[in-house]
């Protein structure tokens, strides 16, 4: 396998640098960065991006069709402020893509906080007519809205600048609760601690449940072990874990890893993460 094998069938652990087509800004500070490449990828898998000089990071793919795919990203560290400064016609390094998918399933609730709804937005494209349940702090870290103003989605924002003011989690359990919703499945992205919750309300009414958890990623394909949720290595396993699987990962909404291995709390991580 060469180089030149990336993203168009095959998949290598070499990057290729791939020229930006476009760069759209999503949000306050979220940008997505699109190629015209083919690229094989199932909803809920992710490429690794490599900014030389940087560093690399794990990314979910967000846009994506026969010719073309994208990633989005938002500001808030380093790696990411570096990637602001890229515009179209300028290079990264992909590889990938890495992980499992999410399953497609009949009556499906999309519960997305923030940047996470880019994690789960090729899945929203493969459904057929899923309730979206989209949340973040302010109408201006919204993204997609015009990519999905046709779309059965609920929104919420913290401070009630759109949508209704209040967080996912509530719309969620209002939906579950209301038996008239038939949900078979509650799949989601965001923040740890918002996934938490919203497993416990799968777990108290009794429904399936699909996360995709953020670890630290260092190689994307089991090598480094970095990315370890209790016996379970992320970037293999996951990124996508059941209720089953969910169920025995004590650290879930409560524990990661820095890349020293070192375990933290949730805060502590995403204090110094990116």
């Amino acid at each position: 396998m060469t180089e030149n094998d990336c993203c168009g069938g095959c998949r290598t652990e070499i990057p290729k640098m791939l020229e930006v087509s476009d760069v759209i800004n999503e949000g306050k500070g979220q940008t997505s960065f699109f190629f015209r490449q083919k690229i094989e990828c199932r909803p809920g898998q992710f490429i690794m991006v490599w900014l030389p000089g940087v560093d690399e990071k794990p990314m979910a793919v967000s846009y994506y069709n026969k010719n073309e795919f994208a990633f989005t990203s938002q500001a808030i560290g380093k790696f990411t402020n570096a990637l602001e400064k890229i515009k179209k016609g300028g290079k990264l390094g992909i590889r990938g893509p890495y992980g499992n998918s999410f399953s497609i399933q009949k009556n499906a609730c999309i519960v997305a906080g923030g940047v996470g709804l880019s994690s789960v937005s090729t899945l929203i494209d493969a459904l057929k007519n899923p309730l979206v349940i989209y949340g973040a702090r302010t109408k201006e870290h919204l993204i997609y809205l015009k990519r999905y103003k046709n779309k059965n989605m609920l929104i919420t924002t913290d401070d009630g600048s759109f949508g209704r003011k209040g967080f996912t989690t509530d719309v969620l359990e209002e939906v579950l609760k209301n038996k008239k919703n038939k949900i078979n499945i509650v799949q989601t992205c965001g923040p740890e601690i918002m996934m938490k919750k919203i497993f416990d309300l799968c777990q108290k009414y009794k429904v399936e449940c699909e996360a995709s958890l953020e670890r630290m990623m260092k190689c994307g394909f089991g090598v480094c072990g970095a990315c370890m949720v209790n016996d379970k290595i992320a970037c293999m396993d996951g990124p996508v874990f059941n209720s089953r699987q969910l169920n025995k990962l004590p650290e879930f909404g409560n524990f990661s890893r820095l890349k020293s291995g070192r375990k933290v709390t949730l805060k502590e991580y995403h204090s110094i993460h990116n």
